[in-house]
């Protein structure tokens, strides 16, 4: 019987100091981190704070490549990437990391522009997925952030292609006559940005430079790391984003995210995941779900501003979250299927492009299988922010149905298609491209 003893990790033992490179001035060694994680499970000794704290070094530069691949192998190894606490703290280290954003300054511009209807407090919005599912569906997520910015105020977190032909970063660049300049909306253009539109896209490496130390090993390695999970969670103006839809590849990943996501205290947030294991709501079939609904914190103590959202010592915020597992099906929208095989994106980014924007000029039938498919998406979002849940509306006759989970989906399905039909979606898209012309750099 063995006689070694594994010592819990801490903040202060999991990293050491290594023997400095030209390249690497200030490099780091995490021995101590991988020697735990090679030893049999269930690596209840390994902390996920101690995992994240030697993760986030990977941003600064301080990691040799060796010692991130063995890294981002042994999380893969030994499922720890999967678990929703590692995801939790890992997502946050990346966050920490970001370019900084004036939170106070955005707030304030939100504030003044008084948004809020039913449940929705005005708060901005993000719907993304994990990529991954390898159906190679049309960028379903990107065009519906488009179209739910004529309710919503959208900051879509987004890259170029990293598993499929077009990503989100791709096809917007693609699109003709005047495509947005992605690489000139930079953290300190926020405020402005939100003062002329509804929409934001912010390009991942504007964001997260940091990333690029992980690029060749990423490459070389050839796996899907806990890399590939953090881009839905990453989302750089986090600290203000009120809703999030968060499509992600397998089932398995579902309520680990959705647990990842209550962890930091989300409270408005749906992950989805296709039967079919697809990162939307299908079109196709059954999607399962995973709500994390708004309700007040009994805890919660009122002091001060009635603005104020947490109590005196900052320790009970006003809200929480239930979480309620669930599936929906298009019929709940009000909506026939669709089989995968006629929603597929195009050969590339220019075709994807002629897309979105037959979509958005309102060129497409009303019952084509990709609108379907989008303005369910949409519709999800919008339910999820609580805009549905008013019970008046300057846009039509509200449907007052409900369906799983109590959500009001046909509404939401009606919504969306107000977003299209009043041209308020296009408008809100142009302005944004507008304003990335606009950036002197």
């Amino acid at each position: 019987m063995s006689t070694n003893r594994v010592v819990p990790l801490t903040a202060e033992n999991v990293i050491t100091r290594a023997a400095p490179t030209d390249e690497q001035p200030h490099r780091i060694s995490i021995t101590p981190l991988l020697k735990a994680l090679s030893t049999p499970p269930p690596y209840t000794h390994v902390p996920a704070r101690s995992i994240a704290l030697a993760w986030a070094r990977t941003f600064e530069n301080h990691l040799s490549h060796t010692q991130l691949a063995a890294l981002l192998t042994l999380l893969c190894s030994t499922g720890l990437d999967k678990h929703p606490d590692v995801i939790a703290e890992c997502a946050e280290a990346m966050r920490d990391a970001a370019a900084p954003v004036d939170y106070k300054q955005i707030s304030q511009v939100l504030g003044k522009r008084k948004r809020e209807r039913g449940a929705y407090r005005g708060g901005l919005c993000d719907i993304v997925g994990t990529g991954g599912d390898a159906h190679s569906t049309f960028n379903i997520s990107t065009t519906s952030s488009i179209i739910a910015s004529a309710l919503l105020a959208i900051a879509k977190h987004g890259n170029r292609a990293q598993t499929s032909m077009a990503g989100s970063a791709d096809v917007l660049k693609a699109v003709t006559p005047r495509p947005p300049i992605l690489e000139n909306l930079m953290a300190e253009h926020l405020p402005k940005a939100y003062e002329n539109s509804n929409y934001t896209f912010l390009f991942a490496p504007n964001f997260h430079s940091g990333m690029r130390y992980a690029a060749t090993v990423r490459r070389e390695l050839g796996l899907r790391t806990i890399f590939n999970l953090m881009g839905p969670l990453a989302n750089p103006v986090h600290n203000l984003i009120e809703v999030r839809v968060l499509g992600v590849a397998y089932q398995e990943l579902g309520p680990v995210f959705a647990q990842a996501l209550q962890k930091k205290g989300i409270t408005k947030a749906m992950v989805v995941c296709g039967a079919e294991d697809l990162d939307e709501i299908s079109c196709a079939g059954r999607t399962n779900c995973w709500w994390l609904q708004e309700i007040l914190n009994p805890k919660y103590q009122k002091s001060g501003s009635e603005d104020n959202d947490t109590s005196d010592d900052d320790t009970e915020p006003k809200y929480t979250s239930k979480l309620e597992s669930f599936s929906l099906e298009p019929a709940d929208f009000g909506l026939s299927t669709h089989p995968l095989s006629e929603v597929g994106g195009g050969k590339g980014p220019r075709e994807n492009a002629k897309v979105l924007l037959s979509i958005l000029k309102n060129e497409m039938d009303r019952d084509h299988p990709i609108l379907h498919f989008v303005l369910m998406n949409v519709a999800a979002l919008l339910v999820v922010s609580g805009i549905t849940e008013s019970d008046s509306s300057e846009y039509g006759e509200v449907i007052q149905d409900r369906g799983p989970a109590g959500g009001r989906w046909k509404e939401g399905l009606r919504l969306a298609r107000y977003c299209l039909e009043s041209g308020k979606a296009l408008q809100e898209f142009e302005k944004f491209i507008d304003l990335t012309h606009s950036i002197q750099v």
